[in-house]
């Protein structure tokens, strides 16, 4: 039997599961439905382009505007109320009467949808450290799993000929009883934070320029990674199809390689953090996203080009969930600002880097400019000892360890 400890926490452990599942099924379910919304509108291709530039920009404000939050209240206060917001929001397109509403209705959509990025994430990192082993890339490949299923919920429902409104209500219904669940069972607060008389006052390290510039450099590592992850959603098949004349159906796979392979590597990351470390781990996958996607555009084959988008995800899965667990423990007071860096600053990468990547392709081809990704997961690579634990505060439940 479990004692009431070892309850608590895999209870935890299943409420910041269920977070990140819904996450990923929200923005999944959005995406597939971009298509119903985009003609009800009647829009231009550049007309959307706007419109989800506005969930960039709301994505970036939310984000930094939940770390303070967080550090304030806590993760499990500010991400019960935020996943629920979010299922509530993923309704506005749907209603949207014209394009200034639409942009409206996701800049409010992509807020609340940063918010719970950086909580559910601060939330993983403070329910790994209470239970003192990895846990984390886990969590993001159960993210992973989200967005597979909320493209297939979109894609019964477009394929019953039913409209986003009642695709996004359904989701938010889940997301309604699913808060519920995640309420009752996460962290308790105060688990995973410092005990004594300064316990919620950030460190004095944190202020420093020093502390800021690591948590920059570590931004810098997720946006890397992230220029991976754009780069395989928008041009991975675009460079089958055109580069290698392949049929569409092949094209298509490319994606779904680097996806499949990103959520397998996640599903097993705990457990190769645990055995080897953090920097390790990040070492020897940086080099696998680097040499497999180089090897795979060398070769200039579609198989091999399929097989370099695979080991690309293979390779980024267990990075960026090693940098947000080695940012949120630096000091577990300030974790919510840390994150909040680090994931801002990494969805850049997400946003920038195809927009990057199609601009040097006008110049060397595209061939080329996807060397681009595997450039950064080399300096990923290399810069991996900034992951390197450090000695961690006490807290409540056991001691310490900045897992990663």
């Amino acid at each position: 039997m479990l004692t009431p400890h070892a309850a608590v926490l895999r209870r935890a452990r299943v409420a910041a599961s269920l977070l990140f599942l819904l996450y990923g099924t929200i923005l999944g379910t959005w995406t597939a439905r971009i298509p119903a919304v985009k003609h009800r509108l009647a829009l231009t291709d550049g007309q959307l382009s706007l419109a989800l530039l506005a969930f960039a920009a709301g994505a970036i404000i939310g984000m930094q505007a939940s770390g303070r939050l967080v550090d304030r209240y806590g993760s499990g206060a500010v991400m019960v109320p935020a996943v629920l917001i979010d299922g509530v929001a993923l309704v506005g397109p749907a209603l949207a009467p014209n394009l200034p509403g639409l942009a409206g209705c996701l800049l409010g959509f992509g807020a609340v949808h940063g918010i719970l990025n950086v909580a559910m994430n601060v939330n993983a990192v403070e329910v790994q450290r209470a239970r003192e082993r990895p846990m984390i890339s886990s969590c993001h490949a159960v993210y992973s799993i989200g967005g597979f299923a909320g493209a297939g919920i979109g894609g019964l429902f477009a394929r019953a000929a039913l409209g986003p409104t009642a695709t996004f209500l359904t989701v938010t219904g889940l997301a309604v009883v699913a808060s519920i669940w995640v309420a009752r069972w996460a962290l308790p607060a105060g688990w995973a934070r410092p005990e004594g008389p300064d316990a919620g006052v950030p460190e004095p390290e944190d202020r420093t320029p020093g502390a800021m510039r690591g948590m920059l450099f570590m931004g810098l590592l997720v946006f890397c990674c992230l220029v991976g992850e754009g780069a395989a959603a928008d041009w991975g098949s675009v460079y089958l199809r055109d580069s290698l004349g392949t049929g569409a159906g092949l094209a298509a796979s490319a994606y779904a390689a680097f996806s499949i392979a990103m959520m397998a590597g996640r599903l097993v990351g705990d457990r190769l953090a645990a055995a080897v470390g953090p920097v390790s781990l990040v070492r020897v996958c940086g080099v696998l996203a680097s040499l497999g996607l180089a090897a795979g555009l060398l070769v200039g084959r579609p198989i091999a080009g399929v097989a370099g988008f695979g080991l690309l995800g293979a390779g980024l899965s267990c990075i960026a969930p090693q940098v947000f667990s080695a940012a949120g423990s630096r000091n577990p007071t300030r974790a919510g600002q840390a994150i909040a860096r680090v994931a801002g600053l990494g969805f850049l990468g997400f946003v920038v880097g195809p927009v990057v990547i199609g601009g040097t392709a006008q110049l060397v081809g595209l061939p080329r400019a996807l060397g681009i990704p595997a450039v950064l997961a080399l300096a990923v690579a290399a810069s991996a000892p900034a992951l390197r634990p450090r000695p961690a505060l006490p807290v409540r439940g056991g001691a310490a360890t900045t897992t990663g």
